[in-house]
């Protein structure tokens, strides 16, 4: 199986949905009218894209329509895959893309953060890259276990320490480590936060400083949400962009949705590159983000 049609595997519950709503529009409204462009926002949104970033990929695909003159909605949906792939911001790409970085994955609690953490360790290694894991995950003793896993599975060195260390030390530990290895890419898992808390998010603050200071690379904060949660996510993802600054967003269990829009929300609120999706459980399911190949996983072959 090719990796595209693994992609498109992945979003197929939000695939068959997405078709599911579609055919009820275009039965209902198969020209293109006003009832049939609602009708479309409202599909779009109950996908988890969020009102506003449907309504911004509609009035774009409208003014299309008007300018190229298409009559049938078949036209439209035709379209559709490069308009959704339109709101996706550039840099994601960058982040893991073979310079040499530090990289902390910060998120909830269940979000798959330490298994996404292990899971870019192994294929970083797999691609000849120098690494080394860190977990500053030190209030979750499963978390350590996890991790030691994956760092066995990746051939790769992990600093650790034991259950209720400060996660603080541990990220500079790494880091102290990873230069007399001479790693290139420093990947820390960092406890799992409740973007509620405000205590909780001052002391992951602390942490970023703690790397920020003693970095010799370039620094780059990824949040990982779990797809399922859908808004949720959203609302997670614009708690910790305000806390920290992200640099990017990983979205993973987008295989256990039929609501994988919210890739789409969150690069449009809050204009972050989606670094990679995960639609799966195997090693090959983590895969880097590609706008289009989303849109289509995600929209499926109307009109073609």
């Amino acid at each position: 199986m090719g990796l595209f049609s693994r992609f498109t595997e992945g979003l197929a519950r939000t695939r068959e949905a997405f078709r599911e709503d579609m055919n009820l529009l275009l039965n209902r409204s198969p020209e293109v009218d006003d009832d049939f462009w609602d009708g479309l926002e409202e599909v779009l949104i109950m996908s988890d894209m969020g009102g506003y970033s449907a309504s911004t990929i509609v009035d774009r695909l409208r003014g299309e329509a008007t300018r190229k003159g298409y009559r049938t909605a078949d036209d439209v949906m035709r379209a559709l895959n490069d308009q959704i792939a339109a709101e996706f911001v550039e840099g994601g790409q960058e982040i893991l893309g073979g310079d040499p970085a530090i990289v902390l994955f910060v998120g909830v609690n269940g979000s798959g953060k330490t298994t996404t953490t292990g899971k870019i360790a192994k294929q970083a290694k797999d691609d000849g890259r120098s690494v080394i894991l860190g977990c500053a995950d030190t209030f979750r003793a499963a978390a350590i276990e996890q991790l030691e896993v994956w760092a066995k599975r990746a051939n790769v060195e992990i600093c650790a320490r034991e259950r209720g260390s400060d996660p603080a030390s541990v990220c500079f530990e790494t880091i102290e480590r990873g230069e007399q290895i001479g790693a290139d890419l420093v990947l820390i898992d960092t406890a799992g936060r409740l973007h509620t808390s405000s205590d909780l998010m001052r002391e992951l603050e602390k942490v970023v400083t703690v790397v920020r200071k003693r970095a010799n690379l370039p620094v780059h904060l990824v949040l990982v949400i779990d797809a399922t949660t859908g808004q949720n996510g959203l609302q997670q993802a614009r708690e910790f962009n305000n806390a920290l600054d992200l640099d990017g967003v990983i979205i993973t269990k987008l295989d256990g949705t039929a609501k994988g829009g919210i890739a789409v929300a969150v690069a449009h609120y809050l204009k972050l590159p989606i670094v990679k999706l995960g639609v799966g459980e195997g090693l090959e399911d983590l895969k880097d983000f590609d706008a289009h190949e989303y849109a289509a996983g995600l929209v499926g072959d109307f009109g073609q």
